[in-house]
């Protein structure tokens, strides 16, 4: 990880997700849900800052008054979504998923995606098992991860310890909690 990037010492859980997802879809209401949910929660949400569940996480924590981060990068032309408070520009790929892993200081949420989100979930959970970043809840919503999660627990049954599963974004206060109780 890049020790020129900032780490926050803000309470922020990243949002992993697709831009596939649009407006209506139920992946898009089940993100608007997550970021409405974290935001209740007391924390900032973060996430890739683009369209889709990226959006409609941060549309869901600002209905609410949360604070959202978009860590955007600049290989792409497109402009942050409009319900992004703090963008972080970053110059390729792996800046800016190292700028995501290391902004989620109070973990991280999977939402269903594709490769990058799997790069995204992968990165996080070796980085925890090989003890190269602070252990924070990892959590999948839904039942898309589960044959990848069952895989790796079958192969792997100590990596089962890092990765939590929610059926419903509503699930998420069980792992995220802490700031209320505090």
């Amino acid at each position: 990880m890049d020790p020129d990037i900032k780490v926050f010492e803000e309470d922020v859980i990243t949002v992993f997700g697709s831009n596939d997802a649009a407006d209506g879809d139920e992946a898009f209401q089940q993100a608007h849900e997550v970021g409405k949910i974290i935001a209740r929660l007391g924390y900032q949400v973060a996430n890739g800052g683009y369209g889709g569940t990226m959006e409609a996480s941060s549309r869901g924590a600002k209905s609410l008054g949360g604070e959202t981060i978009g860590v955007t990068c600049s290989i792409w032309k497109s402009s942050p979504n409009p319900y992004i408070d703090r963008e972080i520009k970053t110059a390729g790929l792996l800046e800016r998923l190292d700028t995501l892993i290391k902004t989620g200081t109070s973990g991280y949420v999977v939402l269903p995606g594709a490769t990058g989100t799997l790069v995204e979930l992968a990165c996080v959970w070796e980085l925890m098992a090989k003890g190269l970043l602070p252990r924070r809840a990892i959590v999948c919503v839904g039942d898309f991860w589960q044959p990848l999660l069952e895989m790796m627990r079958q192969e792997r049954p100590s990596s089962a310890e890092y990765v939590y599963s929610v059926e419903t974004p509503s699930g998420l206060a069980t792992h995220f909690a802490s700031l209320m109780e505090g």
